[in-house]
């Protein structure tokens, strides 16, 4: 356990108490999250994490270590636990963007090369060489959540705790943010975010800790928690939109039993497939039994080449035909692949969308997004694109994700994962030089 606290108390000035015997403990490398109410202590439990605030009783621990409050210890313990506050403006104070994600290394003690080279790497990993000069107040809410989050990862830390770190962004700001937090996760950091946006908890956390009235009320995987629908609801918050939505379909038959399905292809997989037809079959197969009808395309499918395996005789008519539901097994499945942008080469990538027939591309990513753009590719879906590429997979479409060196092995895993878990036969592969050694390191 990397981080944790044990009987945790604090009070402010006023009386009012905003953290109650709160013991937690935060395994290394995970996505958790702190959900709660506004009011419920989410924030000041955060402070109290970073040792911006001391604990009234209780103890809070790193690598099994209780923190110690002195300058040099307050120094070591904000080195491996960087935070990132819900408001932007109030972490931004540098005259530019340059300096704002310089200010920590340079407190750390590097010299002014080493600090040029971090800042540099920081400006190209959050595409913000564009605006490095500028003042950090004139940008947009998206730009300032990602300059704040470069400046405290500048520093390193093992642990990157976010207070609401989707709040008052647009959807394609927000899934950028989500998409450098997954791809710090993959490179071992451990994330940390505040939220009281149930559906981002729920899809996005390995671990959720439930708060209520400055209490722990409970915690575990984020189907656990919020399964428990009145708990839920007690401490003013609501269930899951994709929850309550596979709950209905559950409750008319329409979706298989006892799922968690925490995203749309999730949820797609869990639809009952009830495919009947009217077909001749030979007098002596019996309702009940099953047939092959062999493969099925033109007006029986629109989708692509089927084989109508195992289809089992529902009824027989008096006139030698009977109504079978089918089970069908896809024969040509659609494609998803993977290109590294942060290495992009043009005559490659042509050669890539020529060869694999792709038709349909999403980036993911800011850099990825404006490199796309800067060599007038036609990107479609620029949100949401593992799951939009595996929905359009399905249905038979060659889908190319184009993203960072860092986010290739994480989009690999997501792929591999839906694949496993639902059974359905797609093509999946890294393209590209850099991305297919990307792929031979995690296979081994």
């Amino acid at each position: 356990m990397i981080l944790e606290t044990k009987n945790l108390e604090f009070s402010y000035p006023d009386g009012t108490k905003a953290i109650d015997d709160i013991s937690i403990t935060i395994p290394e490398g995970k996505k958790v999250s702190f959900v709660g109410k506004n009011g419920s202590g989410k924030s000041t439990l955060f402070l109290l994490l970073n040792g911006t605030l001391k604990p009234k009783s209780g103890k809070v621990l790193l690598d099994g270590k209780e923190v110690n409050y002195s300058a040099s210890g307050l120094r070591e313990l904000r080195k491996k636990v960087g935070i990132v506050f819900q408001n932007s403006d109030d972490q931004l104070f540098a005259p530019t963007v340059y300096q704002d994600i310089g200010f920590g290394p340079l407190n750390l003690g590097y010299s002014k090369e080493e600090v040029g080279e971090i800042v540099g790497k920081m400006l190209d990993h959050f595409g913000l060489q564009a605006i490095k000069d500028k003042p950090p107040h004139h940008l947009s809410g998206g730009q300032k959540k990602r300059v704040a989050i470069a400046g405290v990862l500048a520093m390193d830390p093992d642990i990157i705790i976010l207070d609401e770190p989707l709040s008052n962004l647009d959807p394609v700001g927000a899934d950028e943010i989500l998409d450098i937090l997954n791809e710090l996760n993959d490179l071992g950091k451990t994330i940390i975010i505040s939220t009281h946006d149930v559906d981002l908890a729920y899809k996005w956390s390995d671990y959720v800790y439930l708060l209520a009235d400055s209490k722990l009320v409970d915690e575990g995987s984020s189907g656990a928690v919020f399964s428990k629908e009145e708990q839920v609801r007690n401490s003013s918050l609501k269930s899951p939109f994709i929850f309550d939505v596979y709950k209905e379909l559950e409750k008319r038959w329409l979706a298989t039993g006892n799922e968690q399905p925490k995203d749309i292809p999730e949820l797609v997989q869990t639809l009952r497939s009830i495919d009947l037809m009217r077909v001749e079959v030979n007098p002596e197969i019996k309702v009940g039994e099953c047939v092959n009808l062999g493969v099925l395309f033109g007006d029986f499918t629109q989708e692509g080449l089927y084989e109508a395996v195992n289809s089992r005789v529902l009824f027989r008519n008096d006139d030698g035909t009977a109504v079978v539901e089918l089970k069908r097994r896809v024969l040509k499945p659609g494609a998803i692949y993977v290109y590294d942008m942060d290495n992009f080469d043009r005559e490659e990538f042509d050669k890539i969308i020529e060869e694999y027939d792709i038709d349909f591309i999403g980036a993911m990513g800011k850099k990825s997004k404006d490199t796309a753009e800067s060599n007038g590719i036609n990107v479609v879906c620029n949100s949401g694109v593992i799951d939009k590429s595996i929905l359009n997979a399905i249905t038979g479409s060659r889908c190319l994700i184009l993203t960072s060196e860092g986010m290739v092995s994480h989009t690999m895993k997501r792929v591999r994962e839906y694949i496993q878990n639902s059974g359905i036969r797609l093509i999946f592969s890294p393209v590209g030089k850099s991305a297919a050694e990307i792929g031979e390191e995690q296979n081994k």
